[in-house]
């Protein structure tokens, strides 16, 4: 038999508390972690964030715990000092509405489709990557972030209405493949049976793209 060095034990002691630390990093994330680095897929060119404003709702995603029900939707709304309020709304089993709110911001002028969202104060923006966009009905977005060897990753493809056609799916997910990321992991999400928010999610429609408008205003002429 072999024994194992001094400094192998020591090296295998590192790396057992490399390995927790992951794990506690992915569980805060409510995300599993992968071996490498974060894919640097292509984002959509010439983004123009007020076109982007308004409500989309989930039609496909990489699991994430911390969605717990179904009728998944965002609703984007720009603010005068040009961040983008988000606000987060999904149906509980009980039938209860559950909302977050954050903010998001363009890091990089120059790349306006890579944006930051925050919903805690102290904790580091997530990433949300606009891959691709037609602001009228389709929207794939891409969220990663490193952890030593390893990367925790977040996919969403959204839509206009709670229904999205299949060839559209289909290239949405084929964007996301040619970038590194494991199609065979996204599940659909359920939009069904989401009558009882439908007033809900209008009436907060009318009040965010009207705030929006307003907000729209004040912002140019700010600049």
């Amino acid at each position: 038999l072999l024994f194992p060095s001094f400094r192998s034990l020591l090296d295998m002691k590192a790396f057992q508390v490399l390995l927790a630390l992951l794990t506690a990093a992915a569980a805060a994330h409510a995300q599993s972690f992968h071996p490498g680095r974060c894919p640097q897929p292509s984002v959509q060119e010439d983004f123009d964030v007020t076109k982007y404003m308004g409500t989309w709702y989930e039609i496909e995603k990489l699991p994430a715990v911390f969605e717990r029900g179904k009728c998944n939707q965002a609703t984007y709304s720009l603010r005068p000092d040009g961040t983008v309020k988000v606000l987060n709304a999904e149906l509980l089993s009980n039938g209860k509405r559950n909302t977050i709110q954050g903010v998001a911001k363009v890091k990089d002028s120059s790349k306006p489709a890579i944006l930051g969202v925050s919903f805690f104060k102290g904790v580091a923006d997530g990433p949300y990557w606009v891959l691709s966009t037609d602001y009228r009905s389709y929207s794939l977005v891409y969220s990663c972030t490193d952890y030593f060897l390893f990367h925790v990753d977040f996919a969403w493809i959204l839509a206009r209405t709670r229904v999205l056609t299949e060839d559209v799916m289909s290239r949405l997910r084929d964007t996301l493949s040619s970038a590194g990321v494991d199609v065979n992991r996204l599940a659909a999400s359920n939009q069904t049976g989401c009558d009882a928010d439908t007033q809900a999610d209008t009436q907060a429609d009318r009040q965010t793209y009207t705030q929006a408008d307003r907000d729209r205003q004040t912002y140019r002429h700010t600049q």
